[in-house]
């Protein structure tokens, strides 16, 4: 999936001429926590985040009240040259970037000017969407072993019950390397016939691990 597809494109953006009294009063109207900041010509020359504020303003217990702060301008407390993407970038890529530099936002720029901004909440949205968890259903866990079509012969079990896979992850075995565990989320709130065909076929169903079934 690329940037383009989940990326906000309708941008609210500020210069750097605009005081951190603007910055505040548009993040507390439009509920957002980041501000791209542009030149004249829209290109991208910084961002100023909620955080930024919170360290330029005066907490209402410290001693100082300067109420001149309000009136700083954003050039003097926003990241210049912040990490951005580009809309074709995949959008794997962007969230290991927003987990190896822990930022909150990522401007996406093309021919140097800012066309759109993905935060970290749109990403846990849509892992959401793409693993189907705000959907009905059931989450099953396999240990199968790591070795080329063993994708194909669990899903052989889920079309034999004829079973909806919502999604399947993949996941390392903190046990043994040689296996890997399949997060398997199917459209259904009774899975115990495929759990049971899962067994029958060899493979080892780690959740949900039901009473009564044999092991």
């Amino acid at each position: 999936m690329l940037i383009e597809e989940i990326m906000k494109r309708k941008v609210i953006a500020l210069s750097a001429e605009h005081t951190v009294s603007d910055a505040l009063s548009i993040m507390l109207e439009h509920n957002i926590r980041h501000l791209p900041i542009v030149d004249d010509a829209e290109e991208l020359i910084g961002v100023i985040t909620d955080r930024d504020l919170k360290k330029a303003v005066p907490s209402i217990y410290s001693d100082k009240k300067d109420v001149n702060v309000f009136t700083i301008p954003l050039s003097d407390v926003m990241t210049i040259n912040p990490i951005c993407g580009h809309p074709m970038d995949f959008v794997e890529e962007a969230a290991v970037i927003f987990y190896d530099h822990q930022i909150g936002c990522l401007p996406i720029v093309s021919h140097n000017k800012l066309v759109g901004i993905i935060t970290e909440t749109d990403l846990l949205y849509k892992y959401i969407e793409l693993t189907g968890a705000h959907q009905p259903g059931s989450q099953i866990e396999v240990r199968v072993p790591n070795i080329p079509g063993i994708l194909f012969e669990v899903s052989k079990v889920f079309h034999e019950h004829k079973m909806n896979i919502l999604s399947v992850l993949v996941y390392p075995d903190k046990i043994n390397e040689d296996n890997k565990i399949l997060v398997i989320r199917v459209k259904t709130m009774n899975p115990l016939n495929v759990i049971t065909g899962l067994r029958n076929s060899g493979f080892e169903v780690l959740w949900p691990n039901v009473p009564g079934i044999s092991q």
